[in-house]
């Protein structure tokens, strides 16, 4: 049957097939020292919905993050700066961040971050977002 071959790559590669796309995070804001972190979250902002990370050294206060192979589907994009090297994001005891972070979309700092406002969608071949960092209180 030399048209069943045919048939599974039609199978396969066909409209119903989902194929994987690319996200580029624009992180703006970056300040001097320790690590940036970026995620792509899905279904909300916590920690085990924001599974696909990365990190690296601050190059500029611009840097470019791309997530390879993400299945189109609805994401936020969050990023931190750990500019002390501790491997989290530092908080006050009422909870609000003392070092650089953000959101993509316009979710709002005045509130608890709101997935359905830092959303965006993922289509094939893919997205580009921006994230600027600041910090909620003032340097110490």
């Amino acid at each position: 049957m030399a048209f069943a071959p045919a048939l599974l790559a039609f199978c396969l590669l066909g409209p119903g097939h989902v194929r994987a796309a690319s996200v580029a995070v624009e992180v703006e804001g970056i300040e001097a020292g320790g690590l940036v972190f970026v995620a792509l979250c899905q279904d909300g902002l916590t920690e085990a919905e924001c599974r696909n990370g990365q990190q690296a050294a601050p190059r500029g206060p611009t840097q470019r993050f791309v997530f390879a192979d993400v299945v189109p589907g609805t994401y936020a994009a969050i990023a931190y700066q750990d500019t002390n090297g501790n491997g989290r994001l530092d908080r006050t005891g009422l909870g609000l961040p003392l070092e650089p972070y953000g959101f993509s979309g316009d979710a709002a700092r005045s509130a608890r971050p709101d997935f359905a406002r830092a959303r965006f969608g993922v289509r094939e071949p893919g997205a580009g977002v921006r994230v600027r960092l600041s910090r909620a209180l003032p340097r110490r």
